[in-house]
């Protein structure tokens, strides 16, 4: 059989195998383009391909797709000058090991240590003497770096330095946030996160807290797309969404107040070394806050101190305030017609439901009046008012004076604080200030009605908020009546027997007093309550004072709140003075000057100029100039240009190179200020009004981190 088929294959001619493969060919092609017919058709409809979407790929390879950032809105002081603005700042570092050199053989590293050094005296606060021993001390590391001097450059600073073209000087930026005055309102101006923007590898700016959170929505802006298509028929075709840069914020802090009062503070808590502290200065007659800060606190561009403490003090922290109450006590006795000025009461201790009231002073002062209560402060006296008003009337007042209620200042994290008012010992304890829980803002706001002839106003501390986009104001802050909870003569009334605080012999706050001027003011001690008892000791007390002047028609409220501090042989009166006075003469006076209209030059831009140039300009503009630094040209200046001055006022202009230290005899405190944050220096200030001594000799040379301290009288 098998011999049979072998034949009949062996039979078959070469003409009927080439057609039988033919055949098995034609077959198999048209089975091959069946697959490929099926494959692309396939692909045609569903648009994918292994995996892979052939439509976006196709997008991806002709088009461009690219974020473009908003940038985060500017915070300004009342003045104009930035407190938090984006920016690229850079640090500089010099290559030292001389095998560096890129990819066409030049060089990367310092070829000449004396250029080099010549370059950085010329631009940045450092001495060629101490550049060049920095490099020299360098010799054999790969790369070095310049200390604080070679930090935070701005973009201005590192191109002059770039076009000097010296070899071996490099440069690292960094995207930040730039708090450009460090510790300066910092709770108050707040800080930002960088967060991870969804479904991208970037981040962005984000508030966290302070004005930076609360007006978030505002600064952050709205980031725009940029998307090129590439086309062979009509070019490269742009669309895509237009970026939206933030809102840029103007505060109402005054540039010069809060620059004092910062010093001032950090000088006082060096000194008593309180648990925490707070200060701030109001305008009267709107509720915008000029000045503000507290202790601790932090630098916010180096975020030291940050750990210690970052909450708000003005609204999340709540207290007893003790006897600066009894600014309401009265003022609700006198308006609610309890209040008669022949009434005398005994003083010592007083027993309520056989409970004690006492005095500080537990002996008493015999029989006295209210008025002289007010002024001696004593505890028996407004709890004898309070019992003359009533409960019901009392806590009347105290809900009309806000103490209550929410300020809605918009920061986060505000308290409303609380209050024990169910028993008659409980509702006595109030009118000193004990058993009632309050924030600053709260004692703020409520003091505004006595200053303002009874009219309460909203604190604020945003002026408005413009748009850089269309450079149009978006927000205009107005000052807010919320309230009348007394009549404006009953609001004279009590301003005169704060005077009586101040003036009269027996008054405790005489050392209120600012020649010149007359001062309305009443001062506080209250123990400290952990809750449910009161701290014992020397050091547990909550000290405070609320002064507004000119006392007949305040123009400025100032209140200051020091918690258990270390004092010594110094007393919180005399501490608390000493920030007072100096940051409230300095209002008055600039107040003062304002309305006499001699303020009438404004600051020129000096920066860059000779030296010898930039001084003549400033004395022919009839500004004292003092040049600090022997160097050539001008990089710094101490008051911004714009700014409007008083005729014969003085403003520091630092020098390339090594700076040297001025006579600071009669400076004031804020020119002193000024001084040490242009230079750098760590300043430390005793005493009050113009300088007497200094602790570096004019004609010394300086450098930045320094201490200096002066001595004012």
């Amino acid at each position: 059989m098998n011999n049979k088929k072998q034949r009949m294959t062996s039979k078959r001619s070469p003409k009927q195998n080439r057609r039988i493969f033919g055949q098995w060919l034609f077959f198999g092609a048209i089975l091959v383009f069946g697959v490929l017919i099926i494959r692309f058709s396939y692909i045609a409809i569903s648009h994918h391909a292994n995996g892979t979407n052939l439509v976006e790929a196709t997008k991806k390879l002709y088009t461009t797709d690219q974020t473009i950032t908003a940038k985060r809105g500017t915070i300004y002081t009342a003045n104009g000058d930035p407190i938090a603005e984006d920016t690229s700042t850079y640090t500089i570092y010099a290559i030292m090991a001389k095998n560096q050199k890129d990819a066409n053989g030049k060089a990367l590293y310092v070829k000449n240590d004396s250029q080099v050094a010549k370059v950085l005296s010329k631009y940045l606060p450092i001495s060629y003497k101490k550049a060049l021993a920095t490099l020299q001390d360098g010799t054999g590391k790969f790369q070095i770096e310049f200390g604080t001097a070679g930090k935070n450059i701005s973009l201005t600073t590192k191109e002059k330095i770039e076009a000097q073209k010296v070899s071996g000087l490099h440069f690292i930026e960094s995207e930040a946030r730039l708090y450009p005055n460090g510790t300066f309102a910092s709770q108050l101006v707040g800080l930002t996160n960088a967060k991870p923007v969804k479904g991208s590898e970037s981040t962005r700016l984000t508030g966290s807290m302070g004005i930076e959170l609360a007006f978030n929505k505002q600064l952050s802006g709205t980031d725009g797309r940029k998307t090129v298509t590439k086309s062979g028929y009509q070019g490269n075709v742009d669309t895509g969404k237009k970026v939206k840069d933030g809102e840029n914020v103007y505060t109402t802090i005054d540039s010069k107040l809060q620059t004092i009062l910062e010093t001032k503070m950090s000088a006082v808590a060096d000194q008593v070394n309180p648990k925490s502290m707070t200060a701030t200065l109001m305008n009267a007659k709107t509720g915008a806050i000029l000045a503000t800060t507290q202790r601790p606190t932090f630098n916010s561009q180096t975020k030291s101190g940050l750990s210690k403490m970052w909450r708000n003090l003005l609204v999340e922290d709540t207290y007893e305030p003790g006897s600066t109450m009894k600014v309401f006590t009265m003022s609700a006795a006198i308006d609610s017609g309890n209040y008669n000025p022949n009434v005398t009461v005994p003083t010592g201790t007083y027993r309520i439901d056989n409970k004690i009231v006492p005095d500080w002073n537990t002996s008493g002062w015999g029989n006295i009046t209210y008025a002289k209560g007010f002024a001696l402060s004593s505890n028996v006296a407004m709890a004898h008012l309070e019992q003359t008003m009533g409960a019901k009337t009392w806590l009347k007042y105290i809900k009309r004076f806000g103490l209550r209620s929410s300020t809605n200042s918009g920061l986060a994290n505000e308290q409303t604080g609380s209050i024990q008012f169910t028993y008659p010992i409980e509702q006595a304890d109030t009118s000193f200030g004990q058993g009632v829980q309050v924030t600053a803002m709260q004692m703020l706001r409520g003091f505004t009605a006595v200053a303002n002839g009874g009219k309460m106003l909203q604190p604020y501390f945003v002026s408005k908020v413009t748009n850089p986009n269309t450079n149009k104001t978006v927000f205009k802050a107005k000052p807010k009546v919320v309230g009348q909870p007394i009549s404006a003569k009953t609001a004279s009334q009590v301003l005169g027997h704060m005077q009586d605080v101040v003036y009269k012999s027996y008054g405790l706050g005489g050392a209120y007093k600012i020649k010149g001027y007359r001062i309305a003011a009443k001062t506080g001690t209250a123990q400290v309550s952990n809750g449910s008892t009161y701290a014992t000791g020397d050091d547990s007390y909550l000290y405070s004072v609320v002064g507004m002047a000119p006392a007949k028609n305040p123009k400025y409220i100032m209140y200051i709140t020091m918690k258990q501090p270390t004092l010594g042989s110094t007393t919180a009166t005399d501490e608390m003075a000493s920030i007072f006075k100096t940051v409230m003469q300095r209002a008055l006076e600039e107040q003062k000057a304002s309305e006499s209209k001699t303020a009438t030059i404004k600051m020129a831009d000096l920066t860059g100029k000779s030296t010898t140039t930039a001084a003549k300009d400033a004395k022919q503009s009839g500004i004292k100039p003092v040049v600090v630094g022997k160097g050539k040209r001008i990089v710094k200046q101490s008051i911004s240009s714009g700014t409007v001055l008083s005729s014969g006022q003085r403003v520091v202009l630092v020098t390339n190179g090594q700076m040297y230290m001025p006579d600071l005899t009669s400076w004031s405190t804020s020119e002193v200020a000024d001084f040490a944050s242009l230079t750098g220096l760590k300043l430390t200030t005793s005493g009050t009004g113009y300088v007497k001594a200094q602790s570096i000799s004019a004609g010394n040379p300086i450098d930045a981190k320094e201490s200096l301290s002066v001595t004012l009288k």
